[in-house]
């Protein structure tokens, strides 16, 4: 038997993968990939189960927590910022069941929303008698209860003015509980010796301001003022600008001459 071998020609493959060294190749990395993505799951999962894991992971999420607890609150931005405000519900147009003092066409209409014991609003009270003498034929008044709560007279005070009003003495008693005040001795028995004082129906005014007949009425109109905004008295409005307390004769001038310059 011939038993000499016949030398293995280099050109020629002996075996599958000498055919496909490609094959080979991704088969290794595949192997090498497996091999390390084993390695570092065993070592998170000790990493994890040694207690160690949860308490660094805990441990940073309460850090971001707290550094986002110490970071500057970002302002929000108003679109409306620097916008003129207009009020949602201006004062109820001047009617006939208003106390109007000044001529009908005025120009400049002054709504005031008034407590009769507000110590402020007995300074308005001395500043509007200076506007009508100031502008006799070309500013009105409108008269517009806002008794506060605390000021224990006030309701009382208004309901007096109403009870008169009905006598068609408004504007007499008006001035009647403003004096009262500045002399501090506002009460209902000064009412009813006002109302004497007046000429008025006594037992008619005492049965009005006795009964509170005339409280819906003073509750309307600090119900339509709190709508547009009032808050405290005085409050103006200047042909419908709000003006906010007792100011000084001066800066309602400077309103009303800018209003008639028109």
């Amino acid at each position: 038997m011939d038993t000499t071998f016949e030398p293995i020609k280099k050109d020629a493959p002996n075996s599958f993968w000498d055919v496909n060294p490609k094959a080979m190749f991704a088969l290794g990395l595949i192997a090498g990939v497996a091999i390390m993505s084993t390695a570092a799951l065993i070592f998170v999962l000790n990493f994890l189960l040694s207690g160690k894991g949860f308490g660094a992971l805990a441990a940073g999420n309460s850090a971001g927590n707290q550094l986002a607890q110490n970071q500057p609150t970002v302002p929000t931005v108003d679109p409306t910022a620097n916008q003129p405000v207009v009020p949602s519900n201006p004062p109820r147009v001047v009617d006939k069941t208003d106390h109007v003092t000044g001529p009908a066409n005025a120009k400049v209409t002054l709504i005031e929303y008034s407590d009769f014991e507000c110590p402020y609003c007995l300074r308005h009270y001395d500043t509007t008698k200076q506007i009508m003498q100031a502008y006799p034929n070309d500013v009105r008044v409108v008269y517009r209860h806002f008794p506060l709560s605390f000021h224990a007279n006030a309701q009382k005070a208004a309901e007096a003015a109403e009870c008169a009003g009905a006598q068609g003495k408004f504007w007499e008693m008006h001035d009647k509980i403003y004096e009262a005040n500045r002399a501090e001795k506002m009460g209902v028995d000064a009412w009813k010796q006002a109302a004497k004082d007046l000429k008025l129906d006594s037992a008619k005014f005492d049965k009005c301001l006795d009964s509170g007949e005339t409280a819906k009425r003073i509750a309307s109109d600090q119900e339509e003022g709190s709508g547009a905004g009032v808050a405290g008295t005085p409050a103006t409005f200047v042909n419908g600008e709000m003006v906010e307390g007792a100011l000084p004769f001066d800066s309602f001038k400077s309103k009303i001459d800018a209003i008639l310059k028109k």
